[in-house]
């Protein structure tokens, strides 16, 4: 059985678990909450940087972050499914880069207001994160990504990443991305996976 570790809020987990429902392997992964800023968790031993998703496999190797661990699951699947072949790899892995940094950006965000005291927090350093969040959506309004079945790694990522911006932010982008609001909608209704993995804490 691999063992997956996660929170069920990180966009990144939900990224592995959507990958992970898509692909049909969601029964042979055990999903195990860690807690990141526990010094005692056993996450710090199955991966030096103390982050998640990390992914335990079935000898006690460990994978991380979650575009490796999508890649393996990927290549479980038989190859080519999320993580297409040929020039269209290209295009997803750029998707993917995409939406992973909306989501570190807007991780940065929340650990500002969350781990340092008001009187200590940077303006200047928050306004630097918004500001990659806001020219990586303009630049996905333009030409919000097409699929036609199965989405790929690229999607799933976008779909994540708006849905962590949802969650944390109270969903204001949306006044802003019209198309994209769409796009997720049209995302939600076609992949079951999306709402299964929603946060609702």
């Amino acid at each position: 059985m691999l063992v997956l570790r996660s929170s069920p809020a990180s966009p990144f987990g939900r990224k592995v678990k959507i990958a992970a429902l898509e692909l049909g392997l969601m029964d042979r992964i055990e999903i195990v909450v860690a807690d990141t800023t526990d010094p005692a968790e056993p996450l710090r031993r199955q991966n030096p940087l103390g982050k998640i998703p990390t992914l335990v496999l079935e000898d006690g190797m460990t994978l991380f972050d979650s575009r490796v661990i999508v890649e393996y699951l990927d290549h479980l699947a038989g190859g080519g499914k999320l993580i297409p072949a040929g020039e269209a790899r290209f295009a997803q892995l750029r998707l993917q880069a995409l939406a992973d940094g909306i989501c570190d950006a807007a991780l940065l965000q929340v650990y500002e207001g969350r781990f340092r005291p008001e009187a200590g927090r940077n303006a200047d350093w928050l306004a630097h994160q918004t500001g990659k969040v806001s020219r990586a959506l303009a630049t996905l309004e333009t030409a919000p990504p097409a699929f036609t079945n199965r989405p790929r790694i690229g999607e799933i990522a976008l779909a994540c990443a708006l849905g962590y911006l949802d969650l944390r932010f109270a969903g204001t982008w949306r006044a802003d991305y019209p198309k994209l609001v769409a796009w997720l909608d049209d995302f939600a209704a076609r992949v079951p996976a999306f709402e299964s993995t929603r946060f609702k804490g």
